[in-house]
């Protein structure tokens, strides 16, 4: 079998000994941090946020605003004037 190292500080949970279940459930205290997995997340959700902010002021421009329906759900209504 081979041999465990000691831990040393600064390991973290990784050092000590858990159930093959709490590693499962608690992937993420285990797992190394990726650099090319968080910056394709941050870039994915940046171009998401940035999609929703040009769709968003595109409607805004065209006049639209959003407004609460009687059954309570939000919806782009066209502004209009008292003077049409």
């Amino acid at each position: 079998m081979s041999e465990k190292k000691a831990p040393a500080p600064g390991d973290g949970l990784r050092s000590l000994r858990s159930t093959g279940i709490f590693r499962v459930v608690n992937f993420e205290l285990y797992a190394k941090p990726n650099a090319v997995i968080m910056t394709v997340g941050l870039a994915a959700m940046g171009i998401c946020i940035g999609y929703i902010a040009y769709m968003r002021s595109k409607y805004e421009n065209m006049g639209y605003y959003v407004a609460m329906d009687k059954d309570g759900e939000e919806s782009f209504i066209k502004k209009k004037s008292k003077w049409d």
